[in-house]
């Protein structure tokens, strides 16, 4: 067992204070740790200083240092490594989720919409935030903080823009709008000023400023940047003008078809729960105008996400209904062949509430302008 001296204690402890470990517990655990595998796998008559340095090099990748910058960030930063790890598994839950949504949406298979939407959330919510955190804690420049925290706003921006467009979720424009400002007026500024100062980083900086403002003025031309409102409330009157035409014929319609009278009944019940999901009234009232209620394009609501729900049980029966007085009414039978009605009972949910609402009123009003002459049945 070899003995070391004092003189090579010292030696140890001065060497270890050049590497740049200030921290007086750090030194003396590391004197400590470097003594102790010295004195027991040092022959008597070997090279101290060679099989020093070969010792101390097991400590570190690249320099001793880094010993006291992790010891730091694990004082000052107790979660690190279940953080790290609770991102690193975030991130890959939801690329898996988005992956899979993305091949049932390709697919029309049910639950595509859950999956993608609890992609977003996991990596908008759970992996960018923590991955912001991680990423801080290992940079002391206030100016890779500013870039890496607008990145990450920016990101969440994107993602939840998406969700919402896919979706067809209202204040969709408006987080594009966010996510082309932010992009613009904070992150490719902030980047641009921080790395063109950097030494040897200037021409990555004007690089990649570069691909960033093509990439953002690319997302602005996909953005409609006419007033969104204007757009809807054309839809809005539009629509309603179809429903107070409904409303003159079936005032004059004195028929007693029992099952245009279904048809119109379900058709009521839809609509009912398509409004109370877009303006949380059951019917637009009259003076819609006078109270400022104003409804956005969106989707149609729970009440129509899946087979079991009651919207979509309503569109089977409608449909059921539909047949039923086709076969009746030869004649004059309803059209649904390239409509909303024409899709799977389960795809309904898909579609926005203005073409759901449009579907079922000019259903109405094919059952109530037509001529109701029974045909004989057997």
């Amino acid at each position: 067992m070899y003995c070391i001296t004092d003189e090579q204690v010292d030696f140890i402890l001065d060497d270890i204070r050049r590497n740049g470990i200030e921290m007086e517990d750090l030194q003396l655990n590391l004197l400590d740790h470097i003594c102790c595998i010295i004195e027991q796998n040092l022959e008597d008559d070997g090279d101290f200083e060679d099989f020093y340095r070969k010792t101390v090099r097991q400590f570190y990748k690249k320099e001793l240092r880094e010993i006291e910058a992790e010891t730091i960030q694990l004082l000052t930063f107790k979660n690190y490594y279940a953080m790290r790890k609770t991102m690193i598994v975030s991130g890959t839950l939801s690329a898996g989720i988005f992956a899979l949504g993305s091949i049932f949406k390709v697919m029309h298979w049910p639950g595509a919409a859950v999956m993608l939407v609890l992609g977003v959330i996991f990596f908008s919510f759970l992996f960018l935030p923590l991955m912001l955190l991680m990423k801080i804690k290992e940079t002391s420049l206030v100016s890779d903080k500013l870039v890496m925290s607008s990145a990450t706003l920016t990101g969440i921006c994107f993602c939840l823009a998406c969700m919402f467009t896919v979706q067809h979720w209202p204040g969709a424009t408006n987080l594009w709008y966010a996510t082309v400002g932010l992009s613009f007026f904070v992150l490719i500024p902030i980047y641009f000023f921080t790395g063109i100062r950097r030494e040897g980083g200037k021409v990555n900086a004007i690089v990649t400023t570069t691909l960033l403002t093509g990439a953002t003025a690319c997302l602005f031309l996909m953005i409609n940047t006419r007033p969104s409102y204007r757009m809807q409330e054309v839809k809005m009157y539009s629509w309603l003008q179809s429903e107070q035409l409904l409303q003159r014929m079936q005032g004059a319609n004195t028929d007693t078809d029992k099952l245009a009278a279904d048809i119109n009944r379900i058709s009521m019940q839809i609509k009912s729960l398509v409004l109370q999901n877009a303006i949380g009234m059951s019917a637009m009232p009259d003076d819609f105008e006078r109270q400022g209620i104003f409804m956005e394009e969106g989707n149609t609501g729970p009440a129509f996400k899946d087979a079991q729900s009651g919207g979509t049980r309503l569109i089977a029966e409608l449909k059921e209904k539909i047949k039923q007085y086709n076969a009746q009414h030869s004649t004059a039978p309803i059209p649904v062949a390239h409509t909303a009605l024409d899709a799977p009972d389960n795809m309904v949910g898909r579609y926005s509430n203005y073409t759901i609402l449009n579907t079922i009123t000019q259903l109405q009003l094919y059952v109530v302008s037509a001529p109701h002459t029974l045909v004989a049945t057997k």
